[in-house]
């Protein structure tokens, strides 16, 4: 095993580790992220997807997740929170300050490998865990902070964000992320070895056969006659809510737009209407599958898996010619818009519903159930664990299997 970490520190802070057996069963993956809250979408439904994938297909591996929460707290069932204080207007998440005391939590676990979810406190300490116990760390880029910068702050602060971001994820004994397009950006900045690795959706789960239109339209009190355009999502001000809004405000009559979870970040307007955040993923297959048409304005999605989730409901995808959301839409499941603003995007609409919906769902049902199943995307992800780790566990071999 090769580290690229340049300042390896096997005694970090007079820290005494007590390594386990390299042959010991169970082998232990641990996952650490902020970016896990109770209202959170992409990452937590990525992490809890692989945790049930594990238990029922490696199940030699033991999974948990160090997450922040309220207290510090382990639910019996894999997940251990650490108290974070909340950030302001976060909806929830919460920001860990203390490095050393993640690491130690991290260390505690005794974790033959560490996939970190982000490069703030807890991808930094994971990167401390992993020295002190000589164990590779995986770093899963899962957001682009140079482009989030931008969008916040200024372009100006684009370049040196960025710069900070790759020298994090070079310290990484791999770097993955969930689409080519952030795959590349790594790549540009620095991270070379960078793995696109798209992320999957549970097919079972988010199928056509949920589809209650009119039960729906009767809940929001619609005609049957008028389109219903949805987006589900955090209301961040990189989702282009604007956008969405804006676009539908053109259209008019009969287009509807249907806010999950994201209403509160989103210009007023009368042709809108919203939905509190679904927890329940059968509940919100249930409304995606509901609707005529998911529409995502995000030009800088790193890959979007809400859209994998309306595409696997059979929903035609509009979305915007660049970033993630182009990886996984084209004419065949749905329309990009060639720029992520309101003439472009409207356009792109009206050529969308000028179609057959019903191809065009059908086809986007049948993409996600062939290039995105969770179990692709986890035998692969086991793979570069296993070459990491050197443990055959992630093969679906036991140790004894292997001899």
């Amino acid at each position: 095993m090769t580290h690229r970490r340049p300042d390896p520190l096997p005694d970090r802070q007079g820290l005494k580790v007590q390594a386990r057996p390299s042959g010991e069963d169970p082998v232990r993956l641990i996952d650490t992220t902020m970016l896990y809250a109770p209202r959170s979408g992409g990452v937590r439904r990525y992490l809890s997807s692989k945790h049930a994938w594990l238990a029922a297909c490696r199940p030699d591996v033991r999974h948990t997740l160090v997450v922040p929460g309220a207290r510090d707290f382990y639910d019996g069932q894999g997940r251990v929170s650490i108290y974070a204080a909340p950030l302001p207007f976060g909806a929830g998440y919460r920001w860990p300050v203390v490095k050393q005391a993640w690491m130690e939590r991290l260390i505690r676990q005794q974790p033959d490998i560490i996939e970190a979810g982000d490069p703030y406190t807890p991808g930094l300490a994971a990167l401390r865990a992993g020295d002190a116990l000589g164990v590779p760390v995986v770093g899963f880029c899962h957001t682009d902070l140079g482009k989030l910068a931008a969008l916040h702050i200024g372009d100006w602060a684009e370049r040196p964000v960025q710069k900070r971001w790759a020298a994090i994820y070079r310290q990484f004994d791999q770097a993955v992320a969930p689409s080519r397009f952030i795959a590349g950006r790594l790549i540009e900045a620095g991270v070379h070895d960078a793995i696109g690795l798209p992320l999957g959706v549970d097919t079972s789960i988010f199928h056509p056969d949920r589809a209650d239109r009119e039960g729906l339209r009767r809940r929001l009190g619609l005609a049957a006659n008028e389109r219903l355009l949805v987006f589900a999502g955090r209301p961040a001000r990189e989702k282009r809510l604007d956008v969405l809004v804006a676009a539908v405000e053109r259209l008019g009559d009969p287009y509807r737009l249907l806010f999950v979870g994201a209403g509160g970040g989103a210009p007023v307007s009368d042709r809108t209407l919203c939905i509190d955040y679904v927890r329940d993923p059968v509940e919100l297959a249930a409304i995606l599958a509901s609707c005529d048409a998911f529409v995502h304005a995000n030009d800088n999605e790193p890959f979007g898996l809400i859209v994998l989730e309306a595409m696997a409901c059979g929903l035609p995808v509009v979305g915007v010619s660049a970033g993630g959301v182009a990886e996984s839409v084209d004419e065949d499941v749905g329309q990009l818009a060639q720029a992520s603003e309101a003439a472009a995007f409207a356009e792109a609409i009206e050529a969308l519903f000028a179609r057959d919906l019903g191809l065009v769902g059908a086809a986007a049902r049948r993409r996600a159930v062939a290039r995105h199943g969770w179990d692709t995307v986890f035998t692969e992800l086991c793979a570069i664990y296993g070459r990491l780790a050197g443990r055959r566990a992630f093969e679906g071999l036991s140790a004894k299997a292997a001899h």
